[in-house]
């Protein structure tokens, strides 16, 4: 048997039974099919694991289960349904800041966490806020350039919204 907890996740009500040692990351892909979650290094380095945690960025691979309950769970499935989610996709698109992939999501994560945030970044800014969030393909420069982009584009959507449920 294991122990029931309750959370949000990605709007909607949730309770799951389990070890509450167990990761984050393994129950969102299997439990929950949120398989935008990538598994990387499973030692919280690269940031392809990335969620929002009560609109904390957080890397799920190190996080056991028992410190989500009554917590709100944001994962890329669920962020793709806001309207800023398309405002950052679209400026990764425009300057082909997405190339194999893999970091995207947790990239797109961060940028939402940092965002929410500050809404009008500096480019320092931008890099010191994906800085947790490792990509081997594009040498970072224009995922930055996305971010300062999808800033622009996106006046005045950014606010922060994530509150304790």
């Amino acid at each position: 048997m294991g122990d029931y907890i309750s959370f949000i996740l990605n709007g909607e009500a949730v309770r799951w039974c389990g070890n509450l040692a167990k990761r984050l990351l393994d129950v969102l892909r299997e439990d929950f099919r949120n398989t935008g979650v990538k598994c990387g290094c499973l030692e919280g380095e690269c940031g392809a694991c990335s969620v929002l945690i009560d609109g904390m960025l957080t890397n799920s691979c190190i996080t056991a289960m028992g410190r989500i309950a009554d917590s709100q769970i944001i994962t890329i499935e669920g962020y793709k349904k806001n309207e800023r989610f398309k405002v950052l996709c679209d400026a990764f698109a425009s300057v082909g800041a997405a190339q194999c992939g893999f970091c995207t999501p947790g990239m797109i994560m961060a940028a939402e966490a940092l965002l929410s945030k500050n809404p009008n970044p500096t480019e320092e800014e931008v890099r010191i806020g994906i800085s947790g969030n490792l990509c081997r393909c594009t040498g970072y420069n224009s995922i930055v350039k996305a971010v300062l982009i999808a800033a622009k584009e996106g006046k005045g959507l950014w606010r922060s919204t994530y509150q304790k449920a």
